[in-house]
């Protein structure tokens, strides 16, 4: 009995093309796209979502394996669709390196850098360390699967073989870097009023006593109230900043 194997370029071709999807946005994601990040992870992860998801979407792509052409300019679409979910989701967590430097700032610790296992490069102490604690959270809340949530979304908001609207792609980016730097802000608020009445306090403590050396005795008490202080608001810090990155994964995702 003969076996009819005819369908396999196409299957194999659309398989190509969805990994290439998966592959991109598991590359920016924060968390599992980083430099510490093994290799061989992320992209065990990212065939295993693009397995879990030919069965639904491979009859999307309407594919002529006689012609070159067509299937390479649907796998730059892929790419670019997968690279802005990934980007999406890796500037909505950028919000809290945003409160981290400023709140660094107003302690007095903004000279103090180490290396940002997420980014690969310095960066604030306390933003390192506030850009973790999210990471952390975003597992421990179950939000990746908001994001595997929008995978499966994406390919109602992109259908494959259409281009994506640059208007609407560049909307959504100007957006997400709008959102996450005004989160970043409000994150960092209780700092900048904190920062501003300690500093007119040294003003007026500086004008009653000239002779005391106001920097080496500020120095160590801004860094000593202003750690106090953050312990006392950084659970609602990263409250504010799970319901602000839900509510961003949910409008990809809005079928979740």
């Amino acid at each position: 009995m003969p076996i009819d194997i005819s369908f396999l370029p196409a299957l194999g071709a659309s398989f190509i093309l969805i990994f290439a999807r998966t592959g991109t946005m598991v590359m920016l994601l924060p968390g599992l796209g980083e430099q510490n990040i093994s290799a061989r992870l992320r992209l065990t992860i990212a065939i295993v979502l693009a397995a879990v998801l030919l069965p639904l979407h491979s009859k999307a792509y309407q594919i002529d394996t006689s012609a070159l052409g067509p299937v390479i300019v649907m796998l730059v679409e892929e790419i670019l669709i997968g690279a802005v979910l990934g980007l999406t989701a890796r500037l909505t967590i950028s919000a809290l390196e945003v409160a981290g430097s400023v709140i660094a700032q107003q302690l007095g610790l903004g000279f103090v850098t180490a290396v940002d296992p997420t980014q690969g490069e310095q960066g604030a102490i306390v933003g390192n360390f506030l850009t973790m604690l999210g990471v952390t959270l975003f597992f421990a809340t179950d939000m990746h699967y908001l994001v595997i949530a929008a995978l499966n979304d994406s390919y109602t908001l992109f259908e494959p073989g259409e281009v994506p609207a640059t208007g609407d792609v560049a909307a959504l980016v100007t957006k997400t870097v709008s959102g996450a730097f005004r989160i970043g802000m409000q994150l960092s608020a209780p700092f900048l009023v904190f920062g501003l009445l300690f500093n007119l306090g040294l003003g007026v403590l500086s004008r009653l006593m000239p002779q005391m050396q106001v920097f080496f005795v500020a120095l160590p008490l801004s860094i000593l109230l202003g750690f106090l202080f953050l312990v006392l608001v950084l659970g609602a810090m990263m409250g504010t900043f799970l319901d602000y990155a839900g509510g961003v994964l949910h409008e990809l995702a809005p079928h979740a």
